[in-house]
């Protein structure tokens, strides 16, 4: 007879989050939530100098595979989007935890009903400085015209962190 024991492991891990440094590749890594992508149109516009830019996607509600951690992984930036509901939100930040867990830095765009829920996810995983910028709620449903913005105050938030 096997005796299992229900405690679970209480050792905390701290996540490292990345510095951002010089950006000459930004990779767009489009959760699939709709308007996700008119958000990630938006950003390179008002983003100074010769910067390429790198595009990804994955489900939305699901985990990024290996191979898109990766892709994301190939530029000096990844930003992230749309955490707007419960399940991406989690995965949103769980994906984006892995990708700093390769040395890229991320910046992570969630609505503001959902930014407090991805802040205390971020810090449950070790990582309490993870980047979050709120864009305001709802985006999904809007006209194009009112998704961009919206997405501009977000811009103004993500240049804060990229200076």
């Amino acid at each position: 007879m096997m005796i299992l024991s229900p405690l679970a492991e209480t050792e905390k891990k701290e996540t490292s989050i990345n510095r951002i440094g010089k950006i000459e590749k930004i990779t767009l890594f489009n959760n699939t939530k709709p308007n996700a992508d008119i958000i990630l149109e938006e950003i390179p516009k008002s983003l100074k100098g010769n910067i390429k830019i790198l595009r990804s996607t994955k489900p939305a509600g699901a985990p990024a595979t290996d191979k898109k951690i990766q892709e994301a992984a190939q530029s000096d930036l990844c930003i992230l989007a749309l955490g707007d509901c419960g399940s991406c939100t989690t995965w949103l930040i769980l994906d984006a935890l892995r990708i700093e867990k390769t040395g890229t830095p991320t910046i992570t765009i969630c609505s503001d009903k959902f930014s407090k829920f991805a802040k205390e996810l971020a810090t449950a995983h070790g990582a309490p400085k993870l980047r979050i910028v709120e864009i305001k709620h709802p985006i999904a449903g809007l006209e194009k015209q009112k998704v961009i913005k919206k997405t501009k105050q977000t811009i103004k938030d993500i240049k804060k962190h990229i200076r």
